[in-house]
């Protein structure tokens, strides 16, 4: 009778198995999520391949973000309208495209925020430093 393996200890091992995989997968979405938006190997802003660990300098203006050349240049003209620099041709930039510009940056610096946080940090001690997020 002493290998008789008890049910509920048998499903109270298994259910806590299950939630420590579940939430070890919501972890590593959370931080592909954030991690890979910021990616060397591609623009911030619209996910192009470029050429990775290289600053995007235009000009004499450092850019602070990781930009392909077209993004880089609307960057730029953002910059440029904001100081009443804008080019009058470009009849797209616009209100809306002044908003799209900020709200982009906001965000970034909300991201920026978040992965300095303390929990943040604790996510990444939690998985490792083998478990990359660009592992599938």
């Amino acid at each position: 009778m002493n290998k008789v393996i008890s049910l509920d200890a048998k499903l109270k091992i298994s259910a806590e198995y299950k939630t420590a995989a579940l939430r070890k997968q919501k972890i590593r979405a959370v931080r592909k999520m954030f991690q890979c938006t910021q990616c060397s190997s591609k623009c911030e802003r619209c996910g192009t391949p470029v050429e990775a660990g290289s600053e995007t300098v235009m000009g004499d203006t450092r850019i602070p973000y990781h930009f392909c050349a077209a993004c880089a240049e609307e960057y730029l003209d953002y910059v440029r309208h904001l100081q009443g620099k804008g080019n009058p041709e470009a009849y797209w930039h616009n209100h809306h495209w002044l908003k799209v510009w900020q709200t982009w940056i906001e965000y970034q610096g909300a991201i920026d925020q978040y992965l300095r946080s303390k929990e943040f940090r604790r996510i990444m001690e939690e998985l490792g430093p083998h478990d990359h997020p660009c592992d599938g």
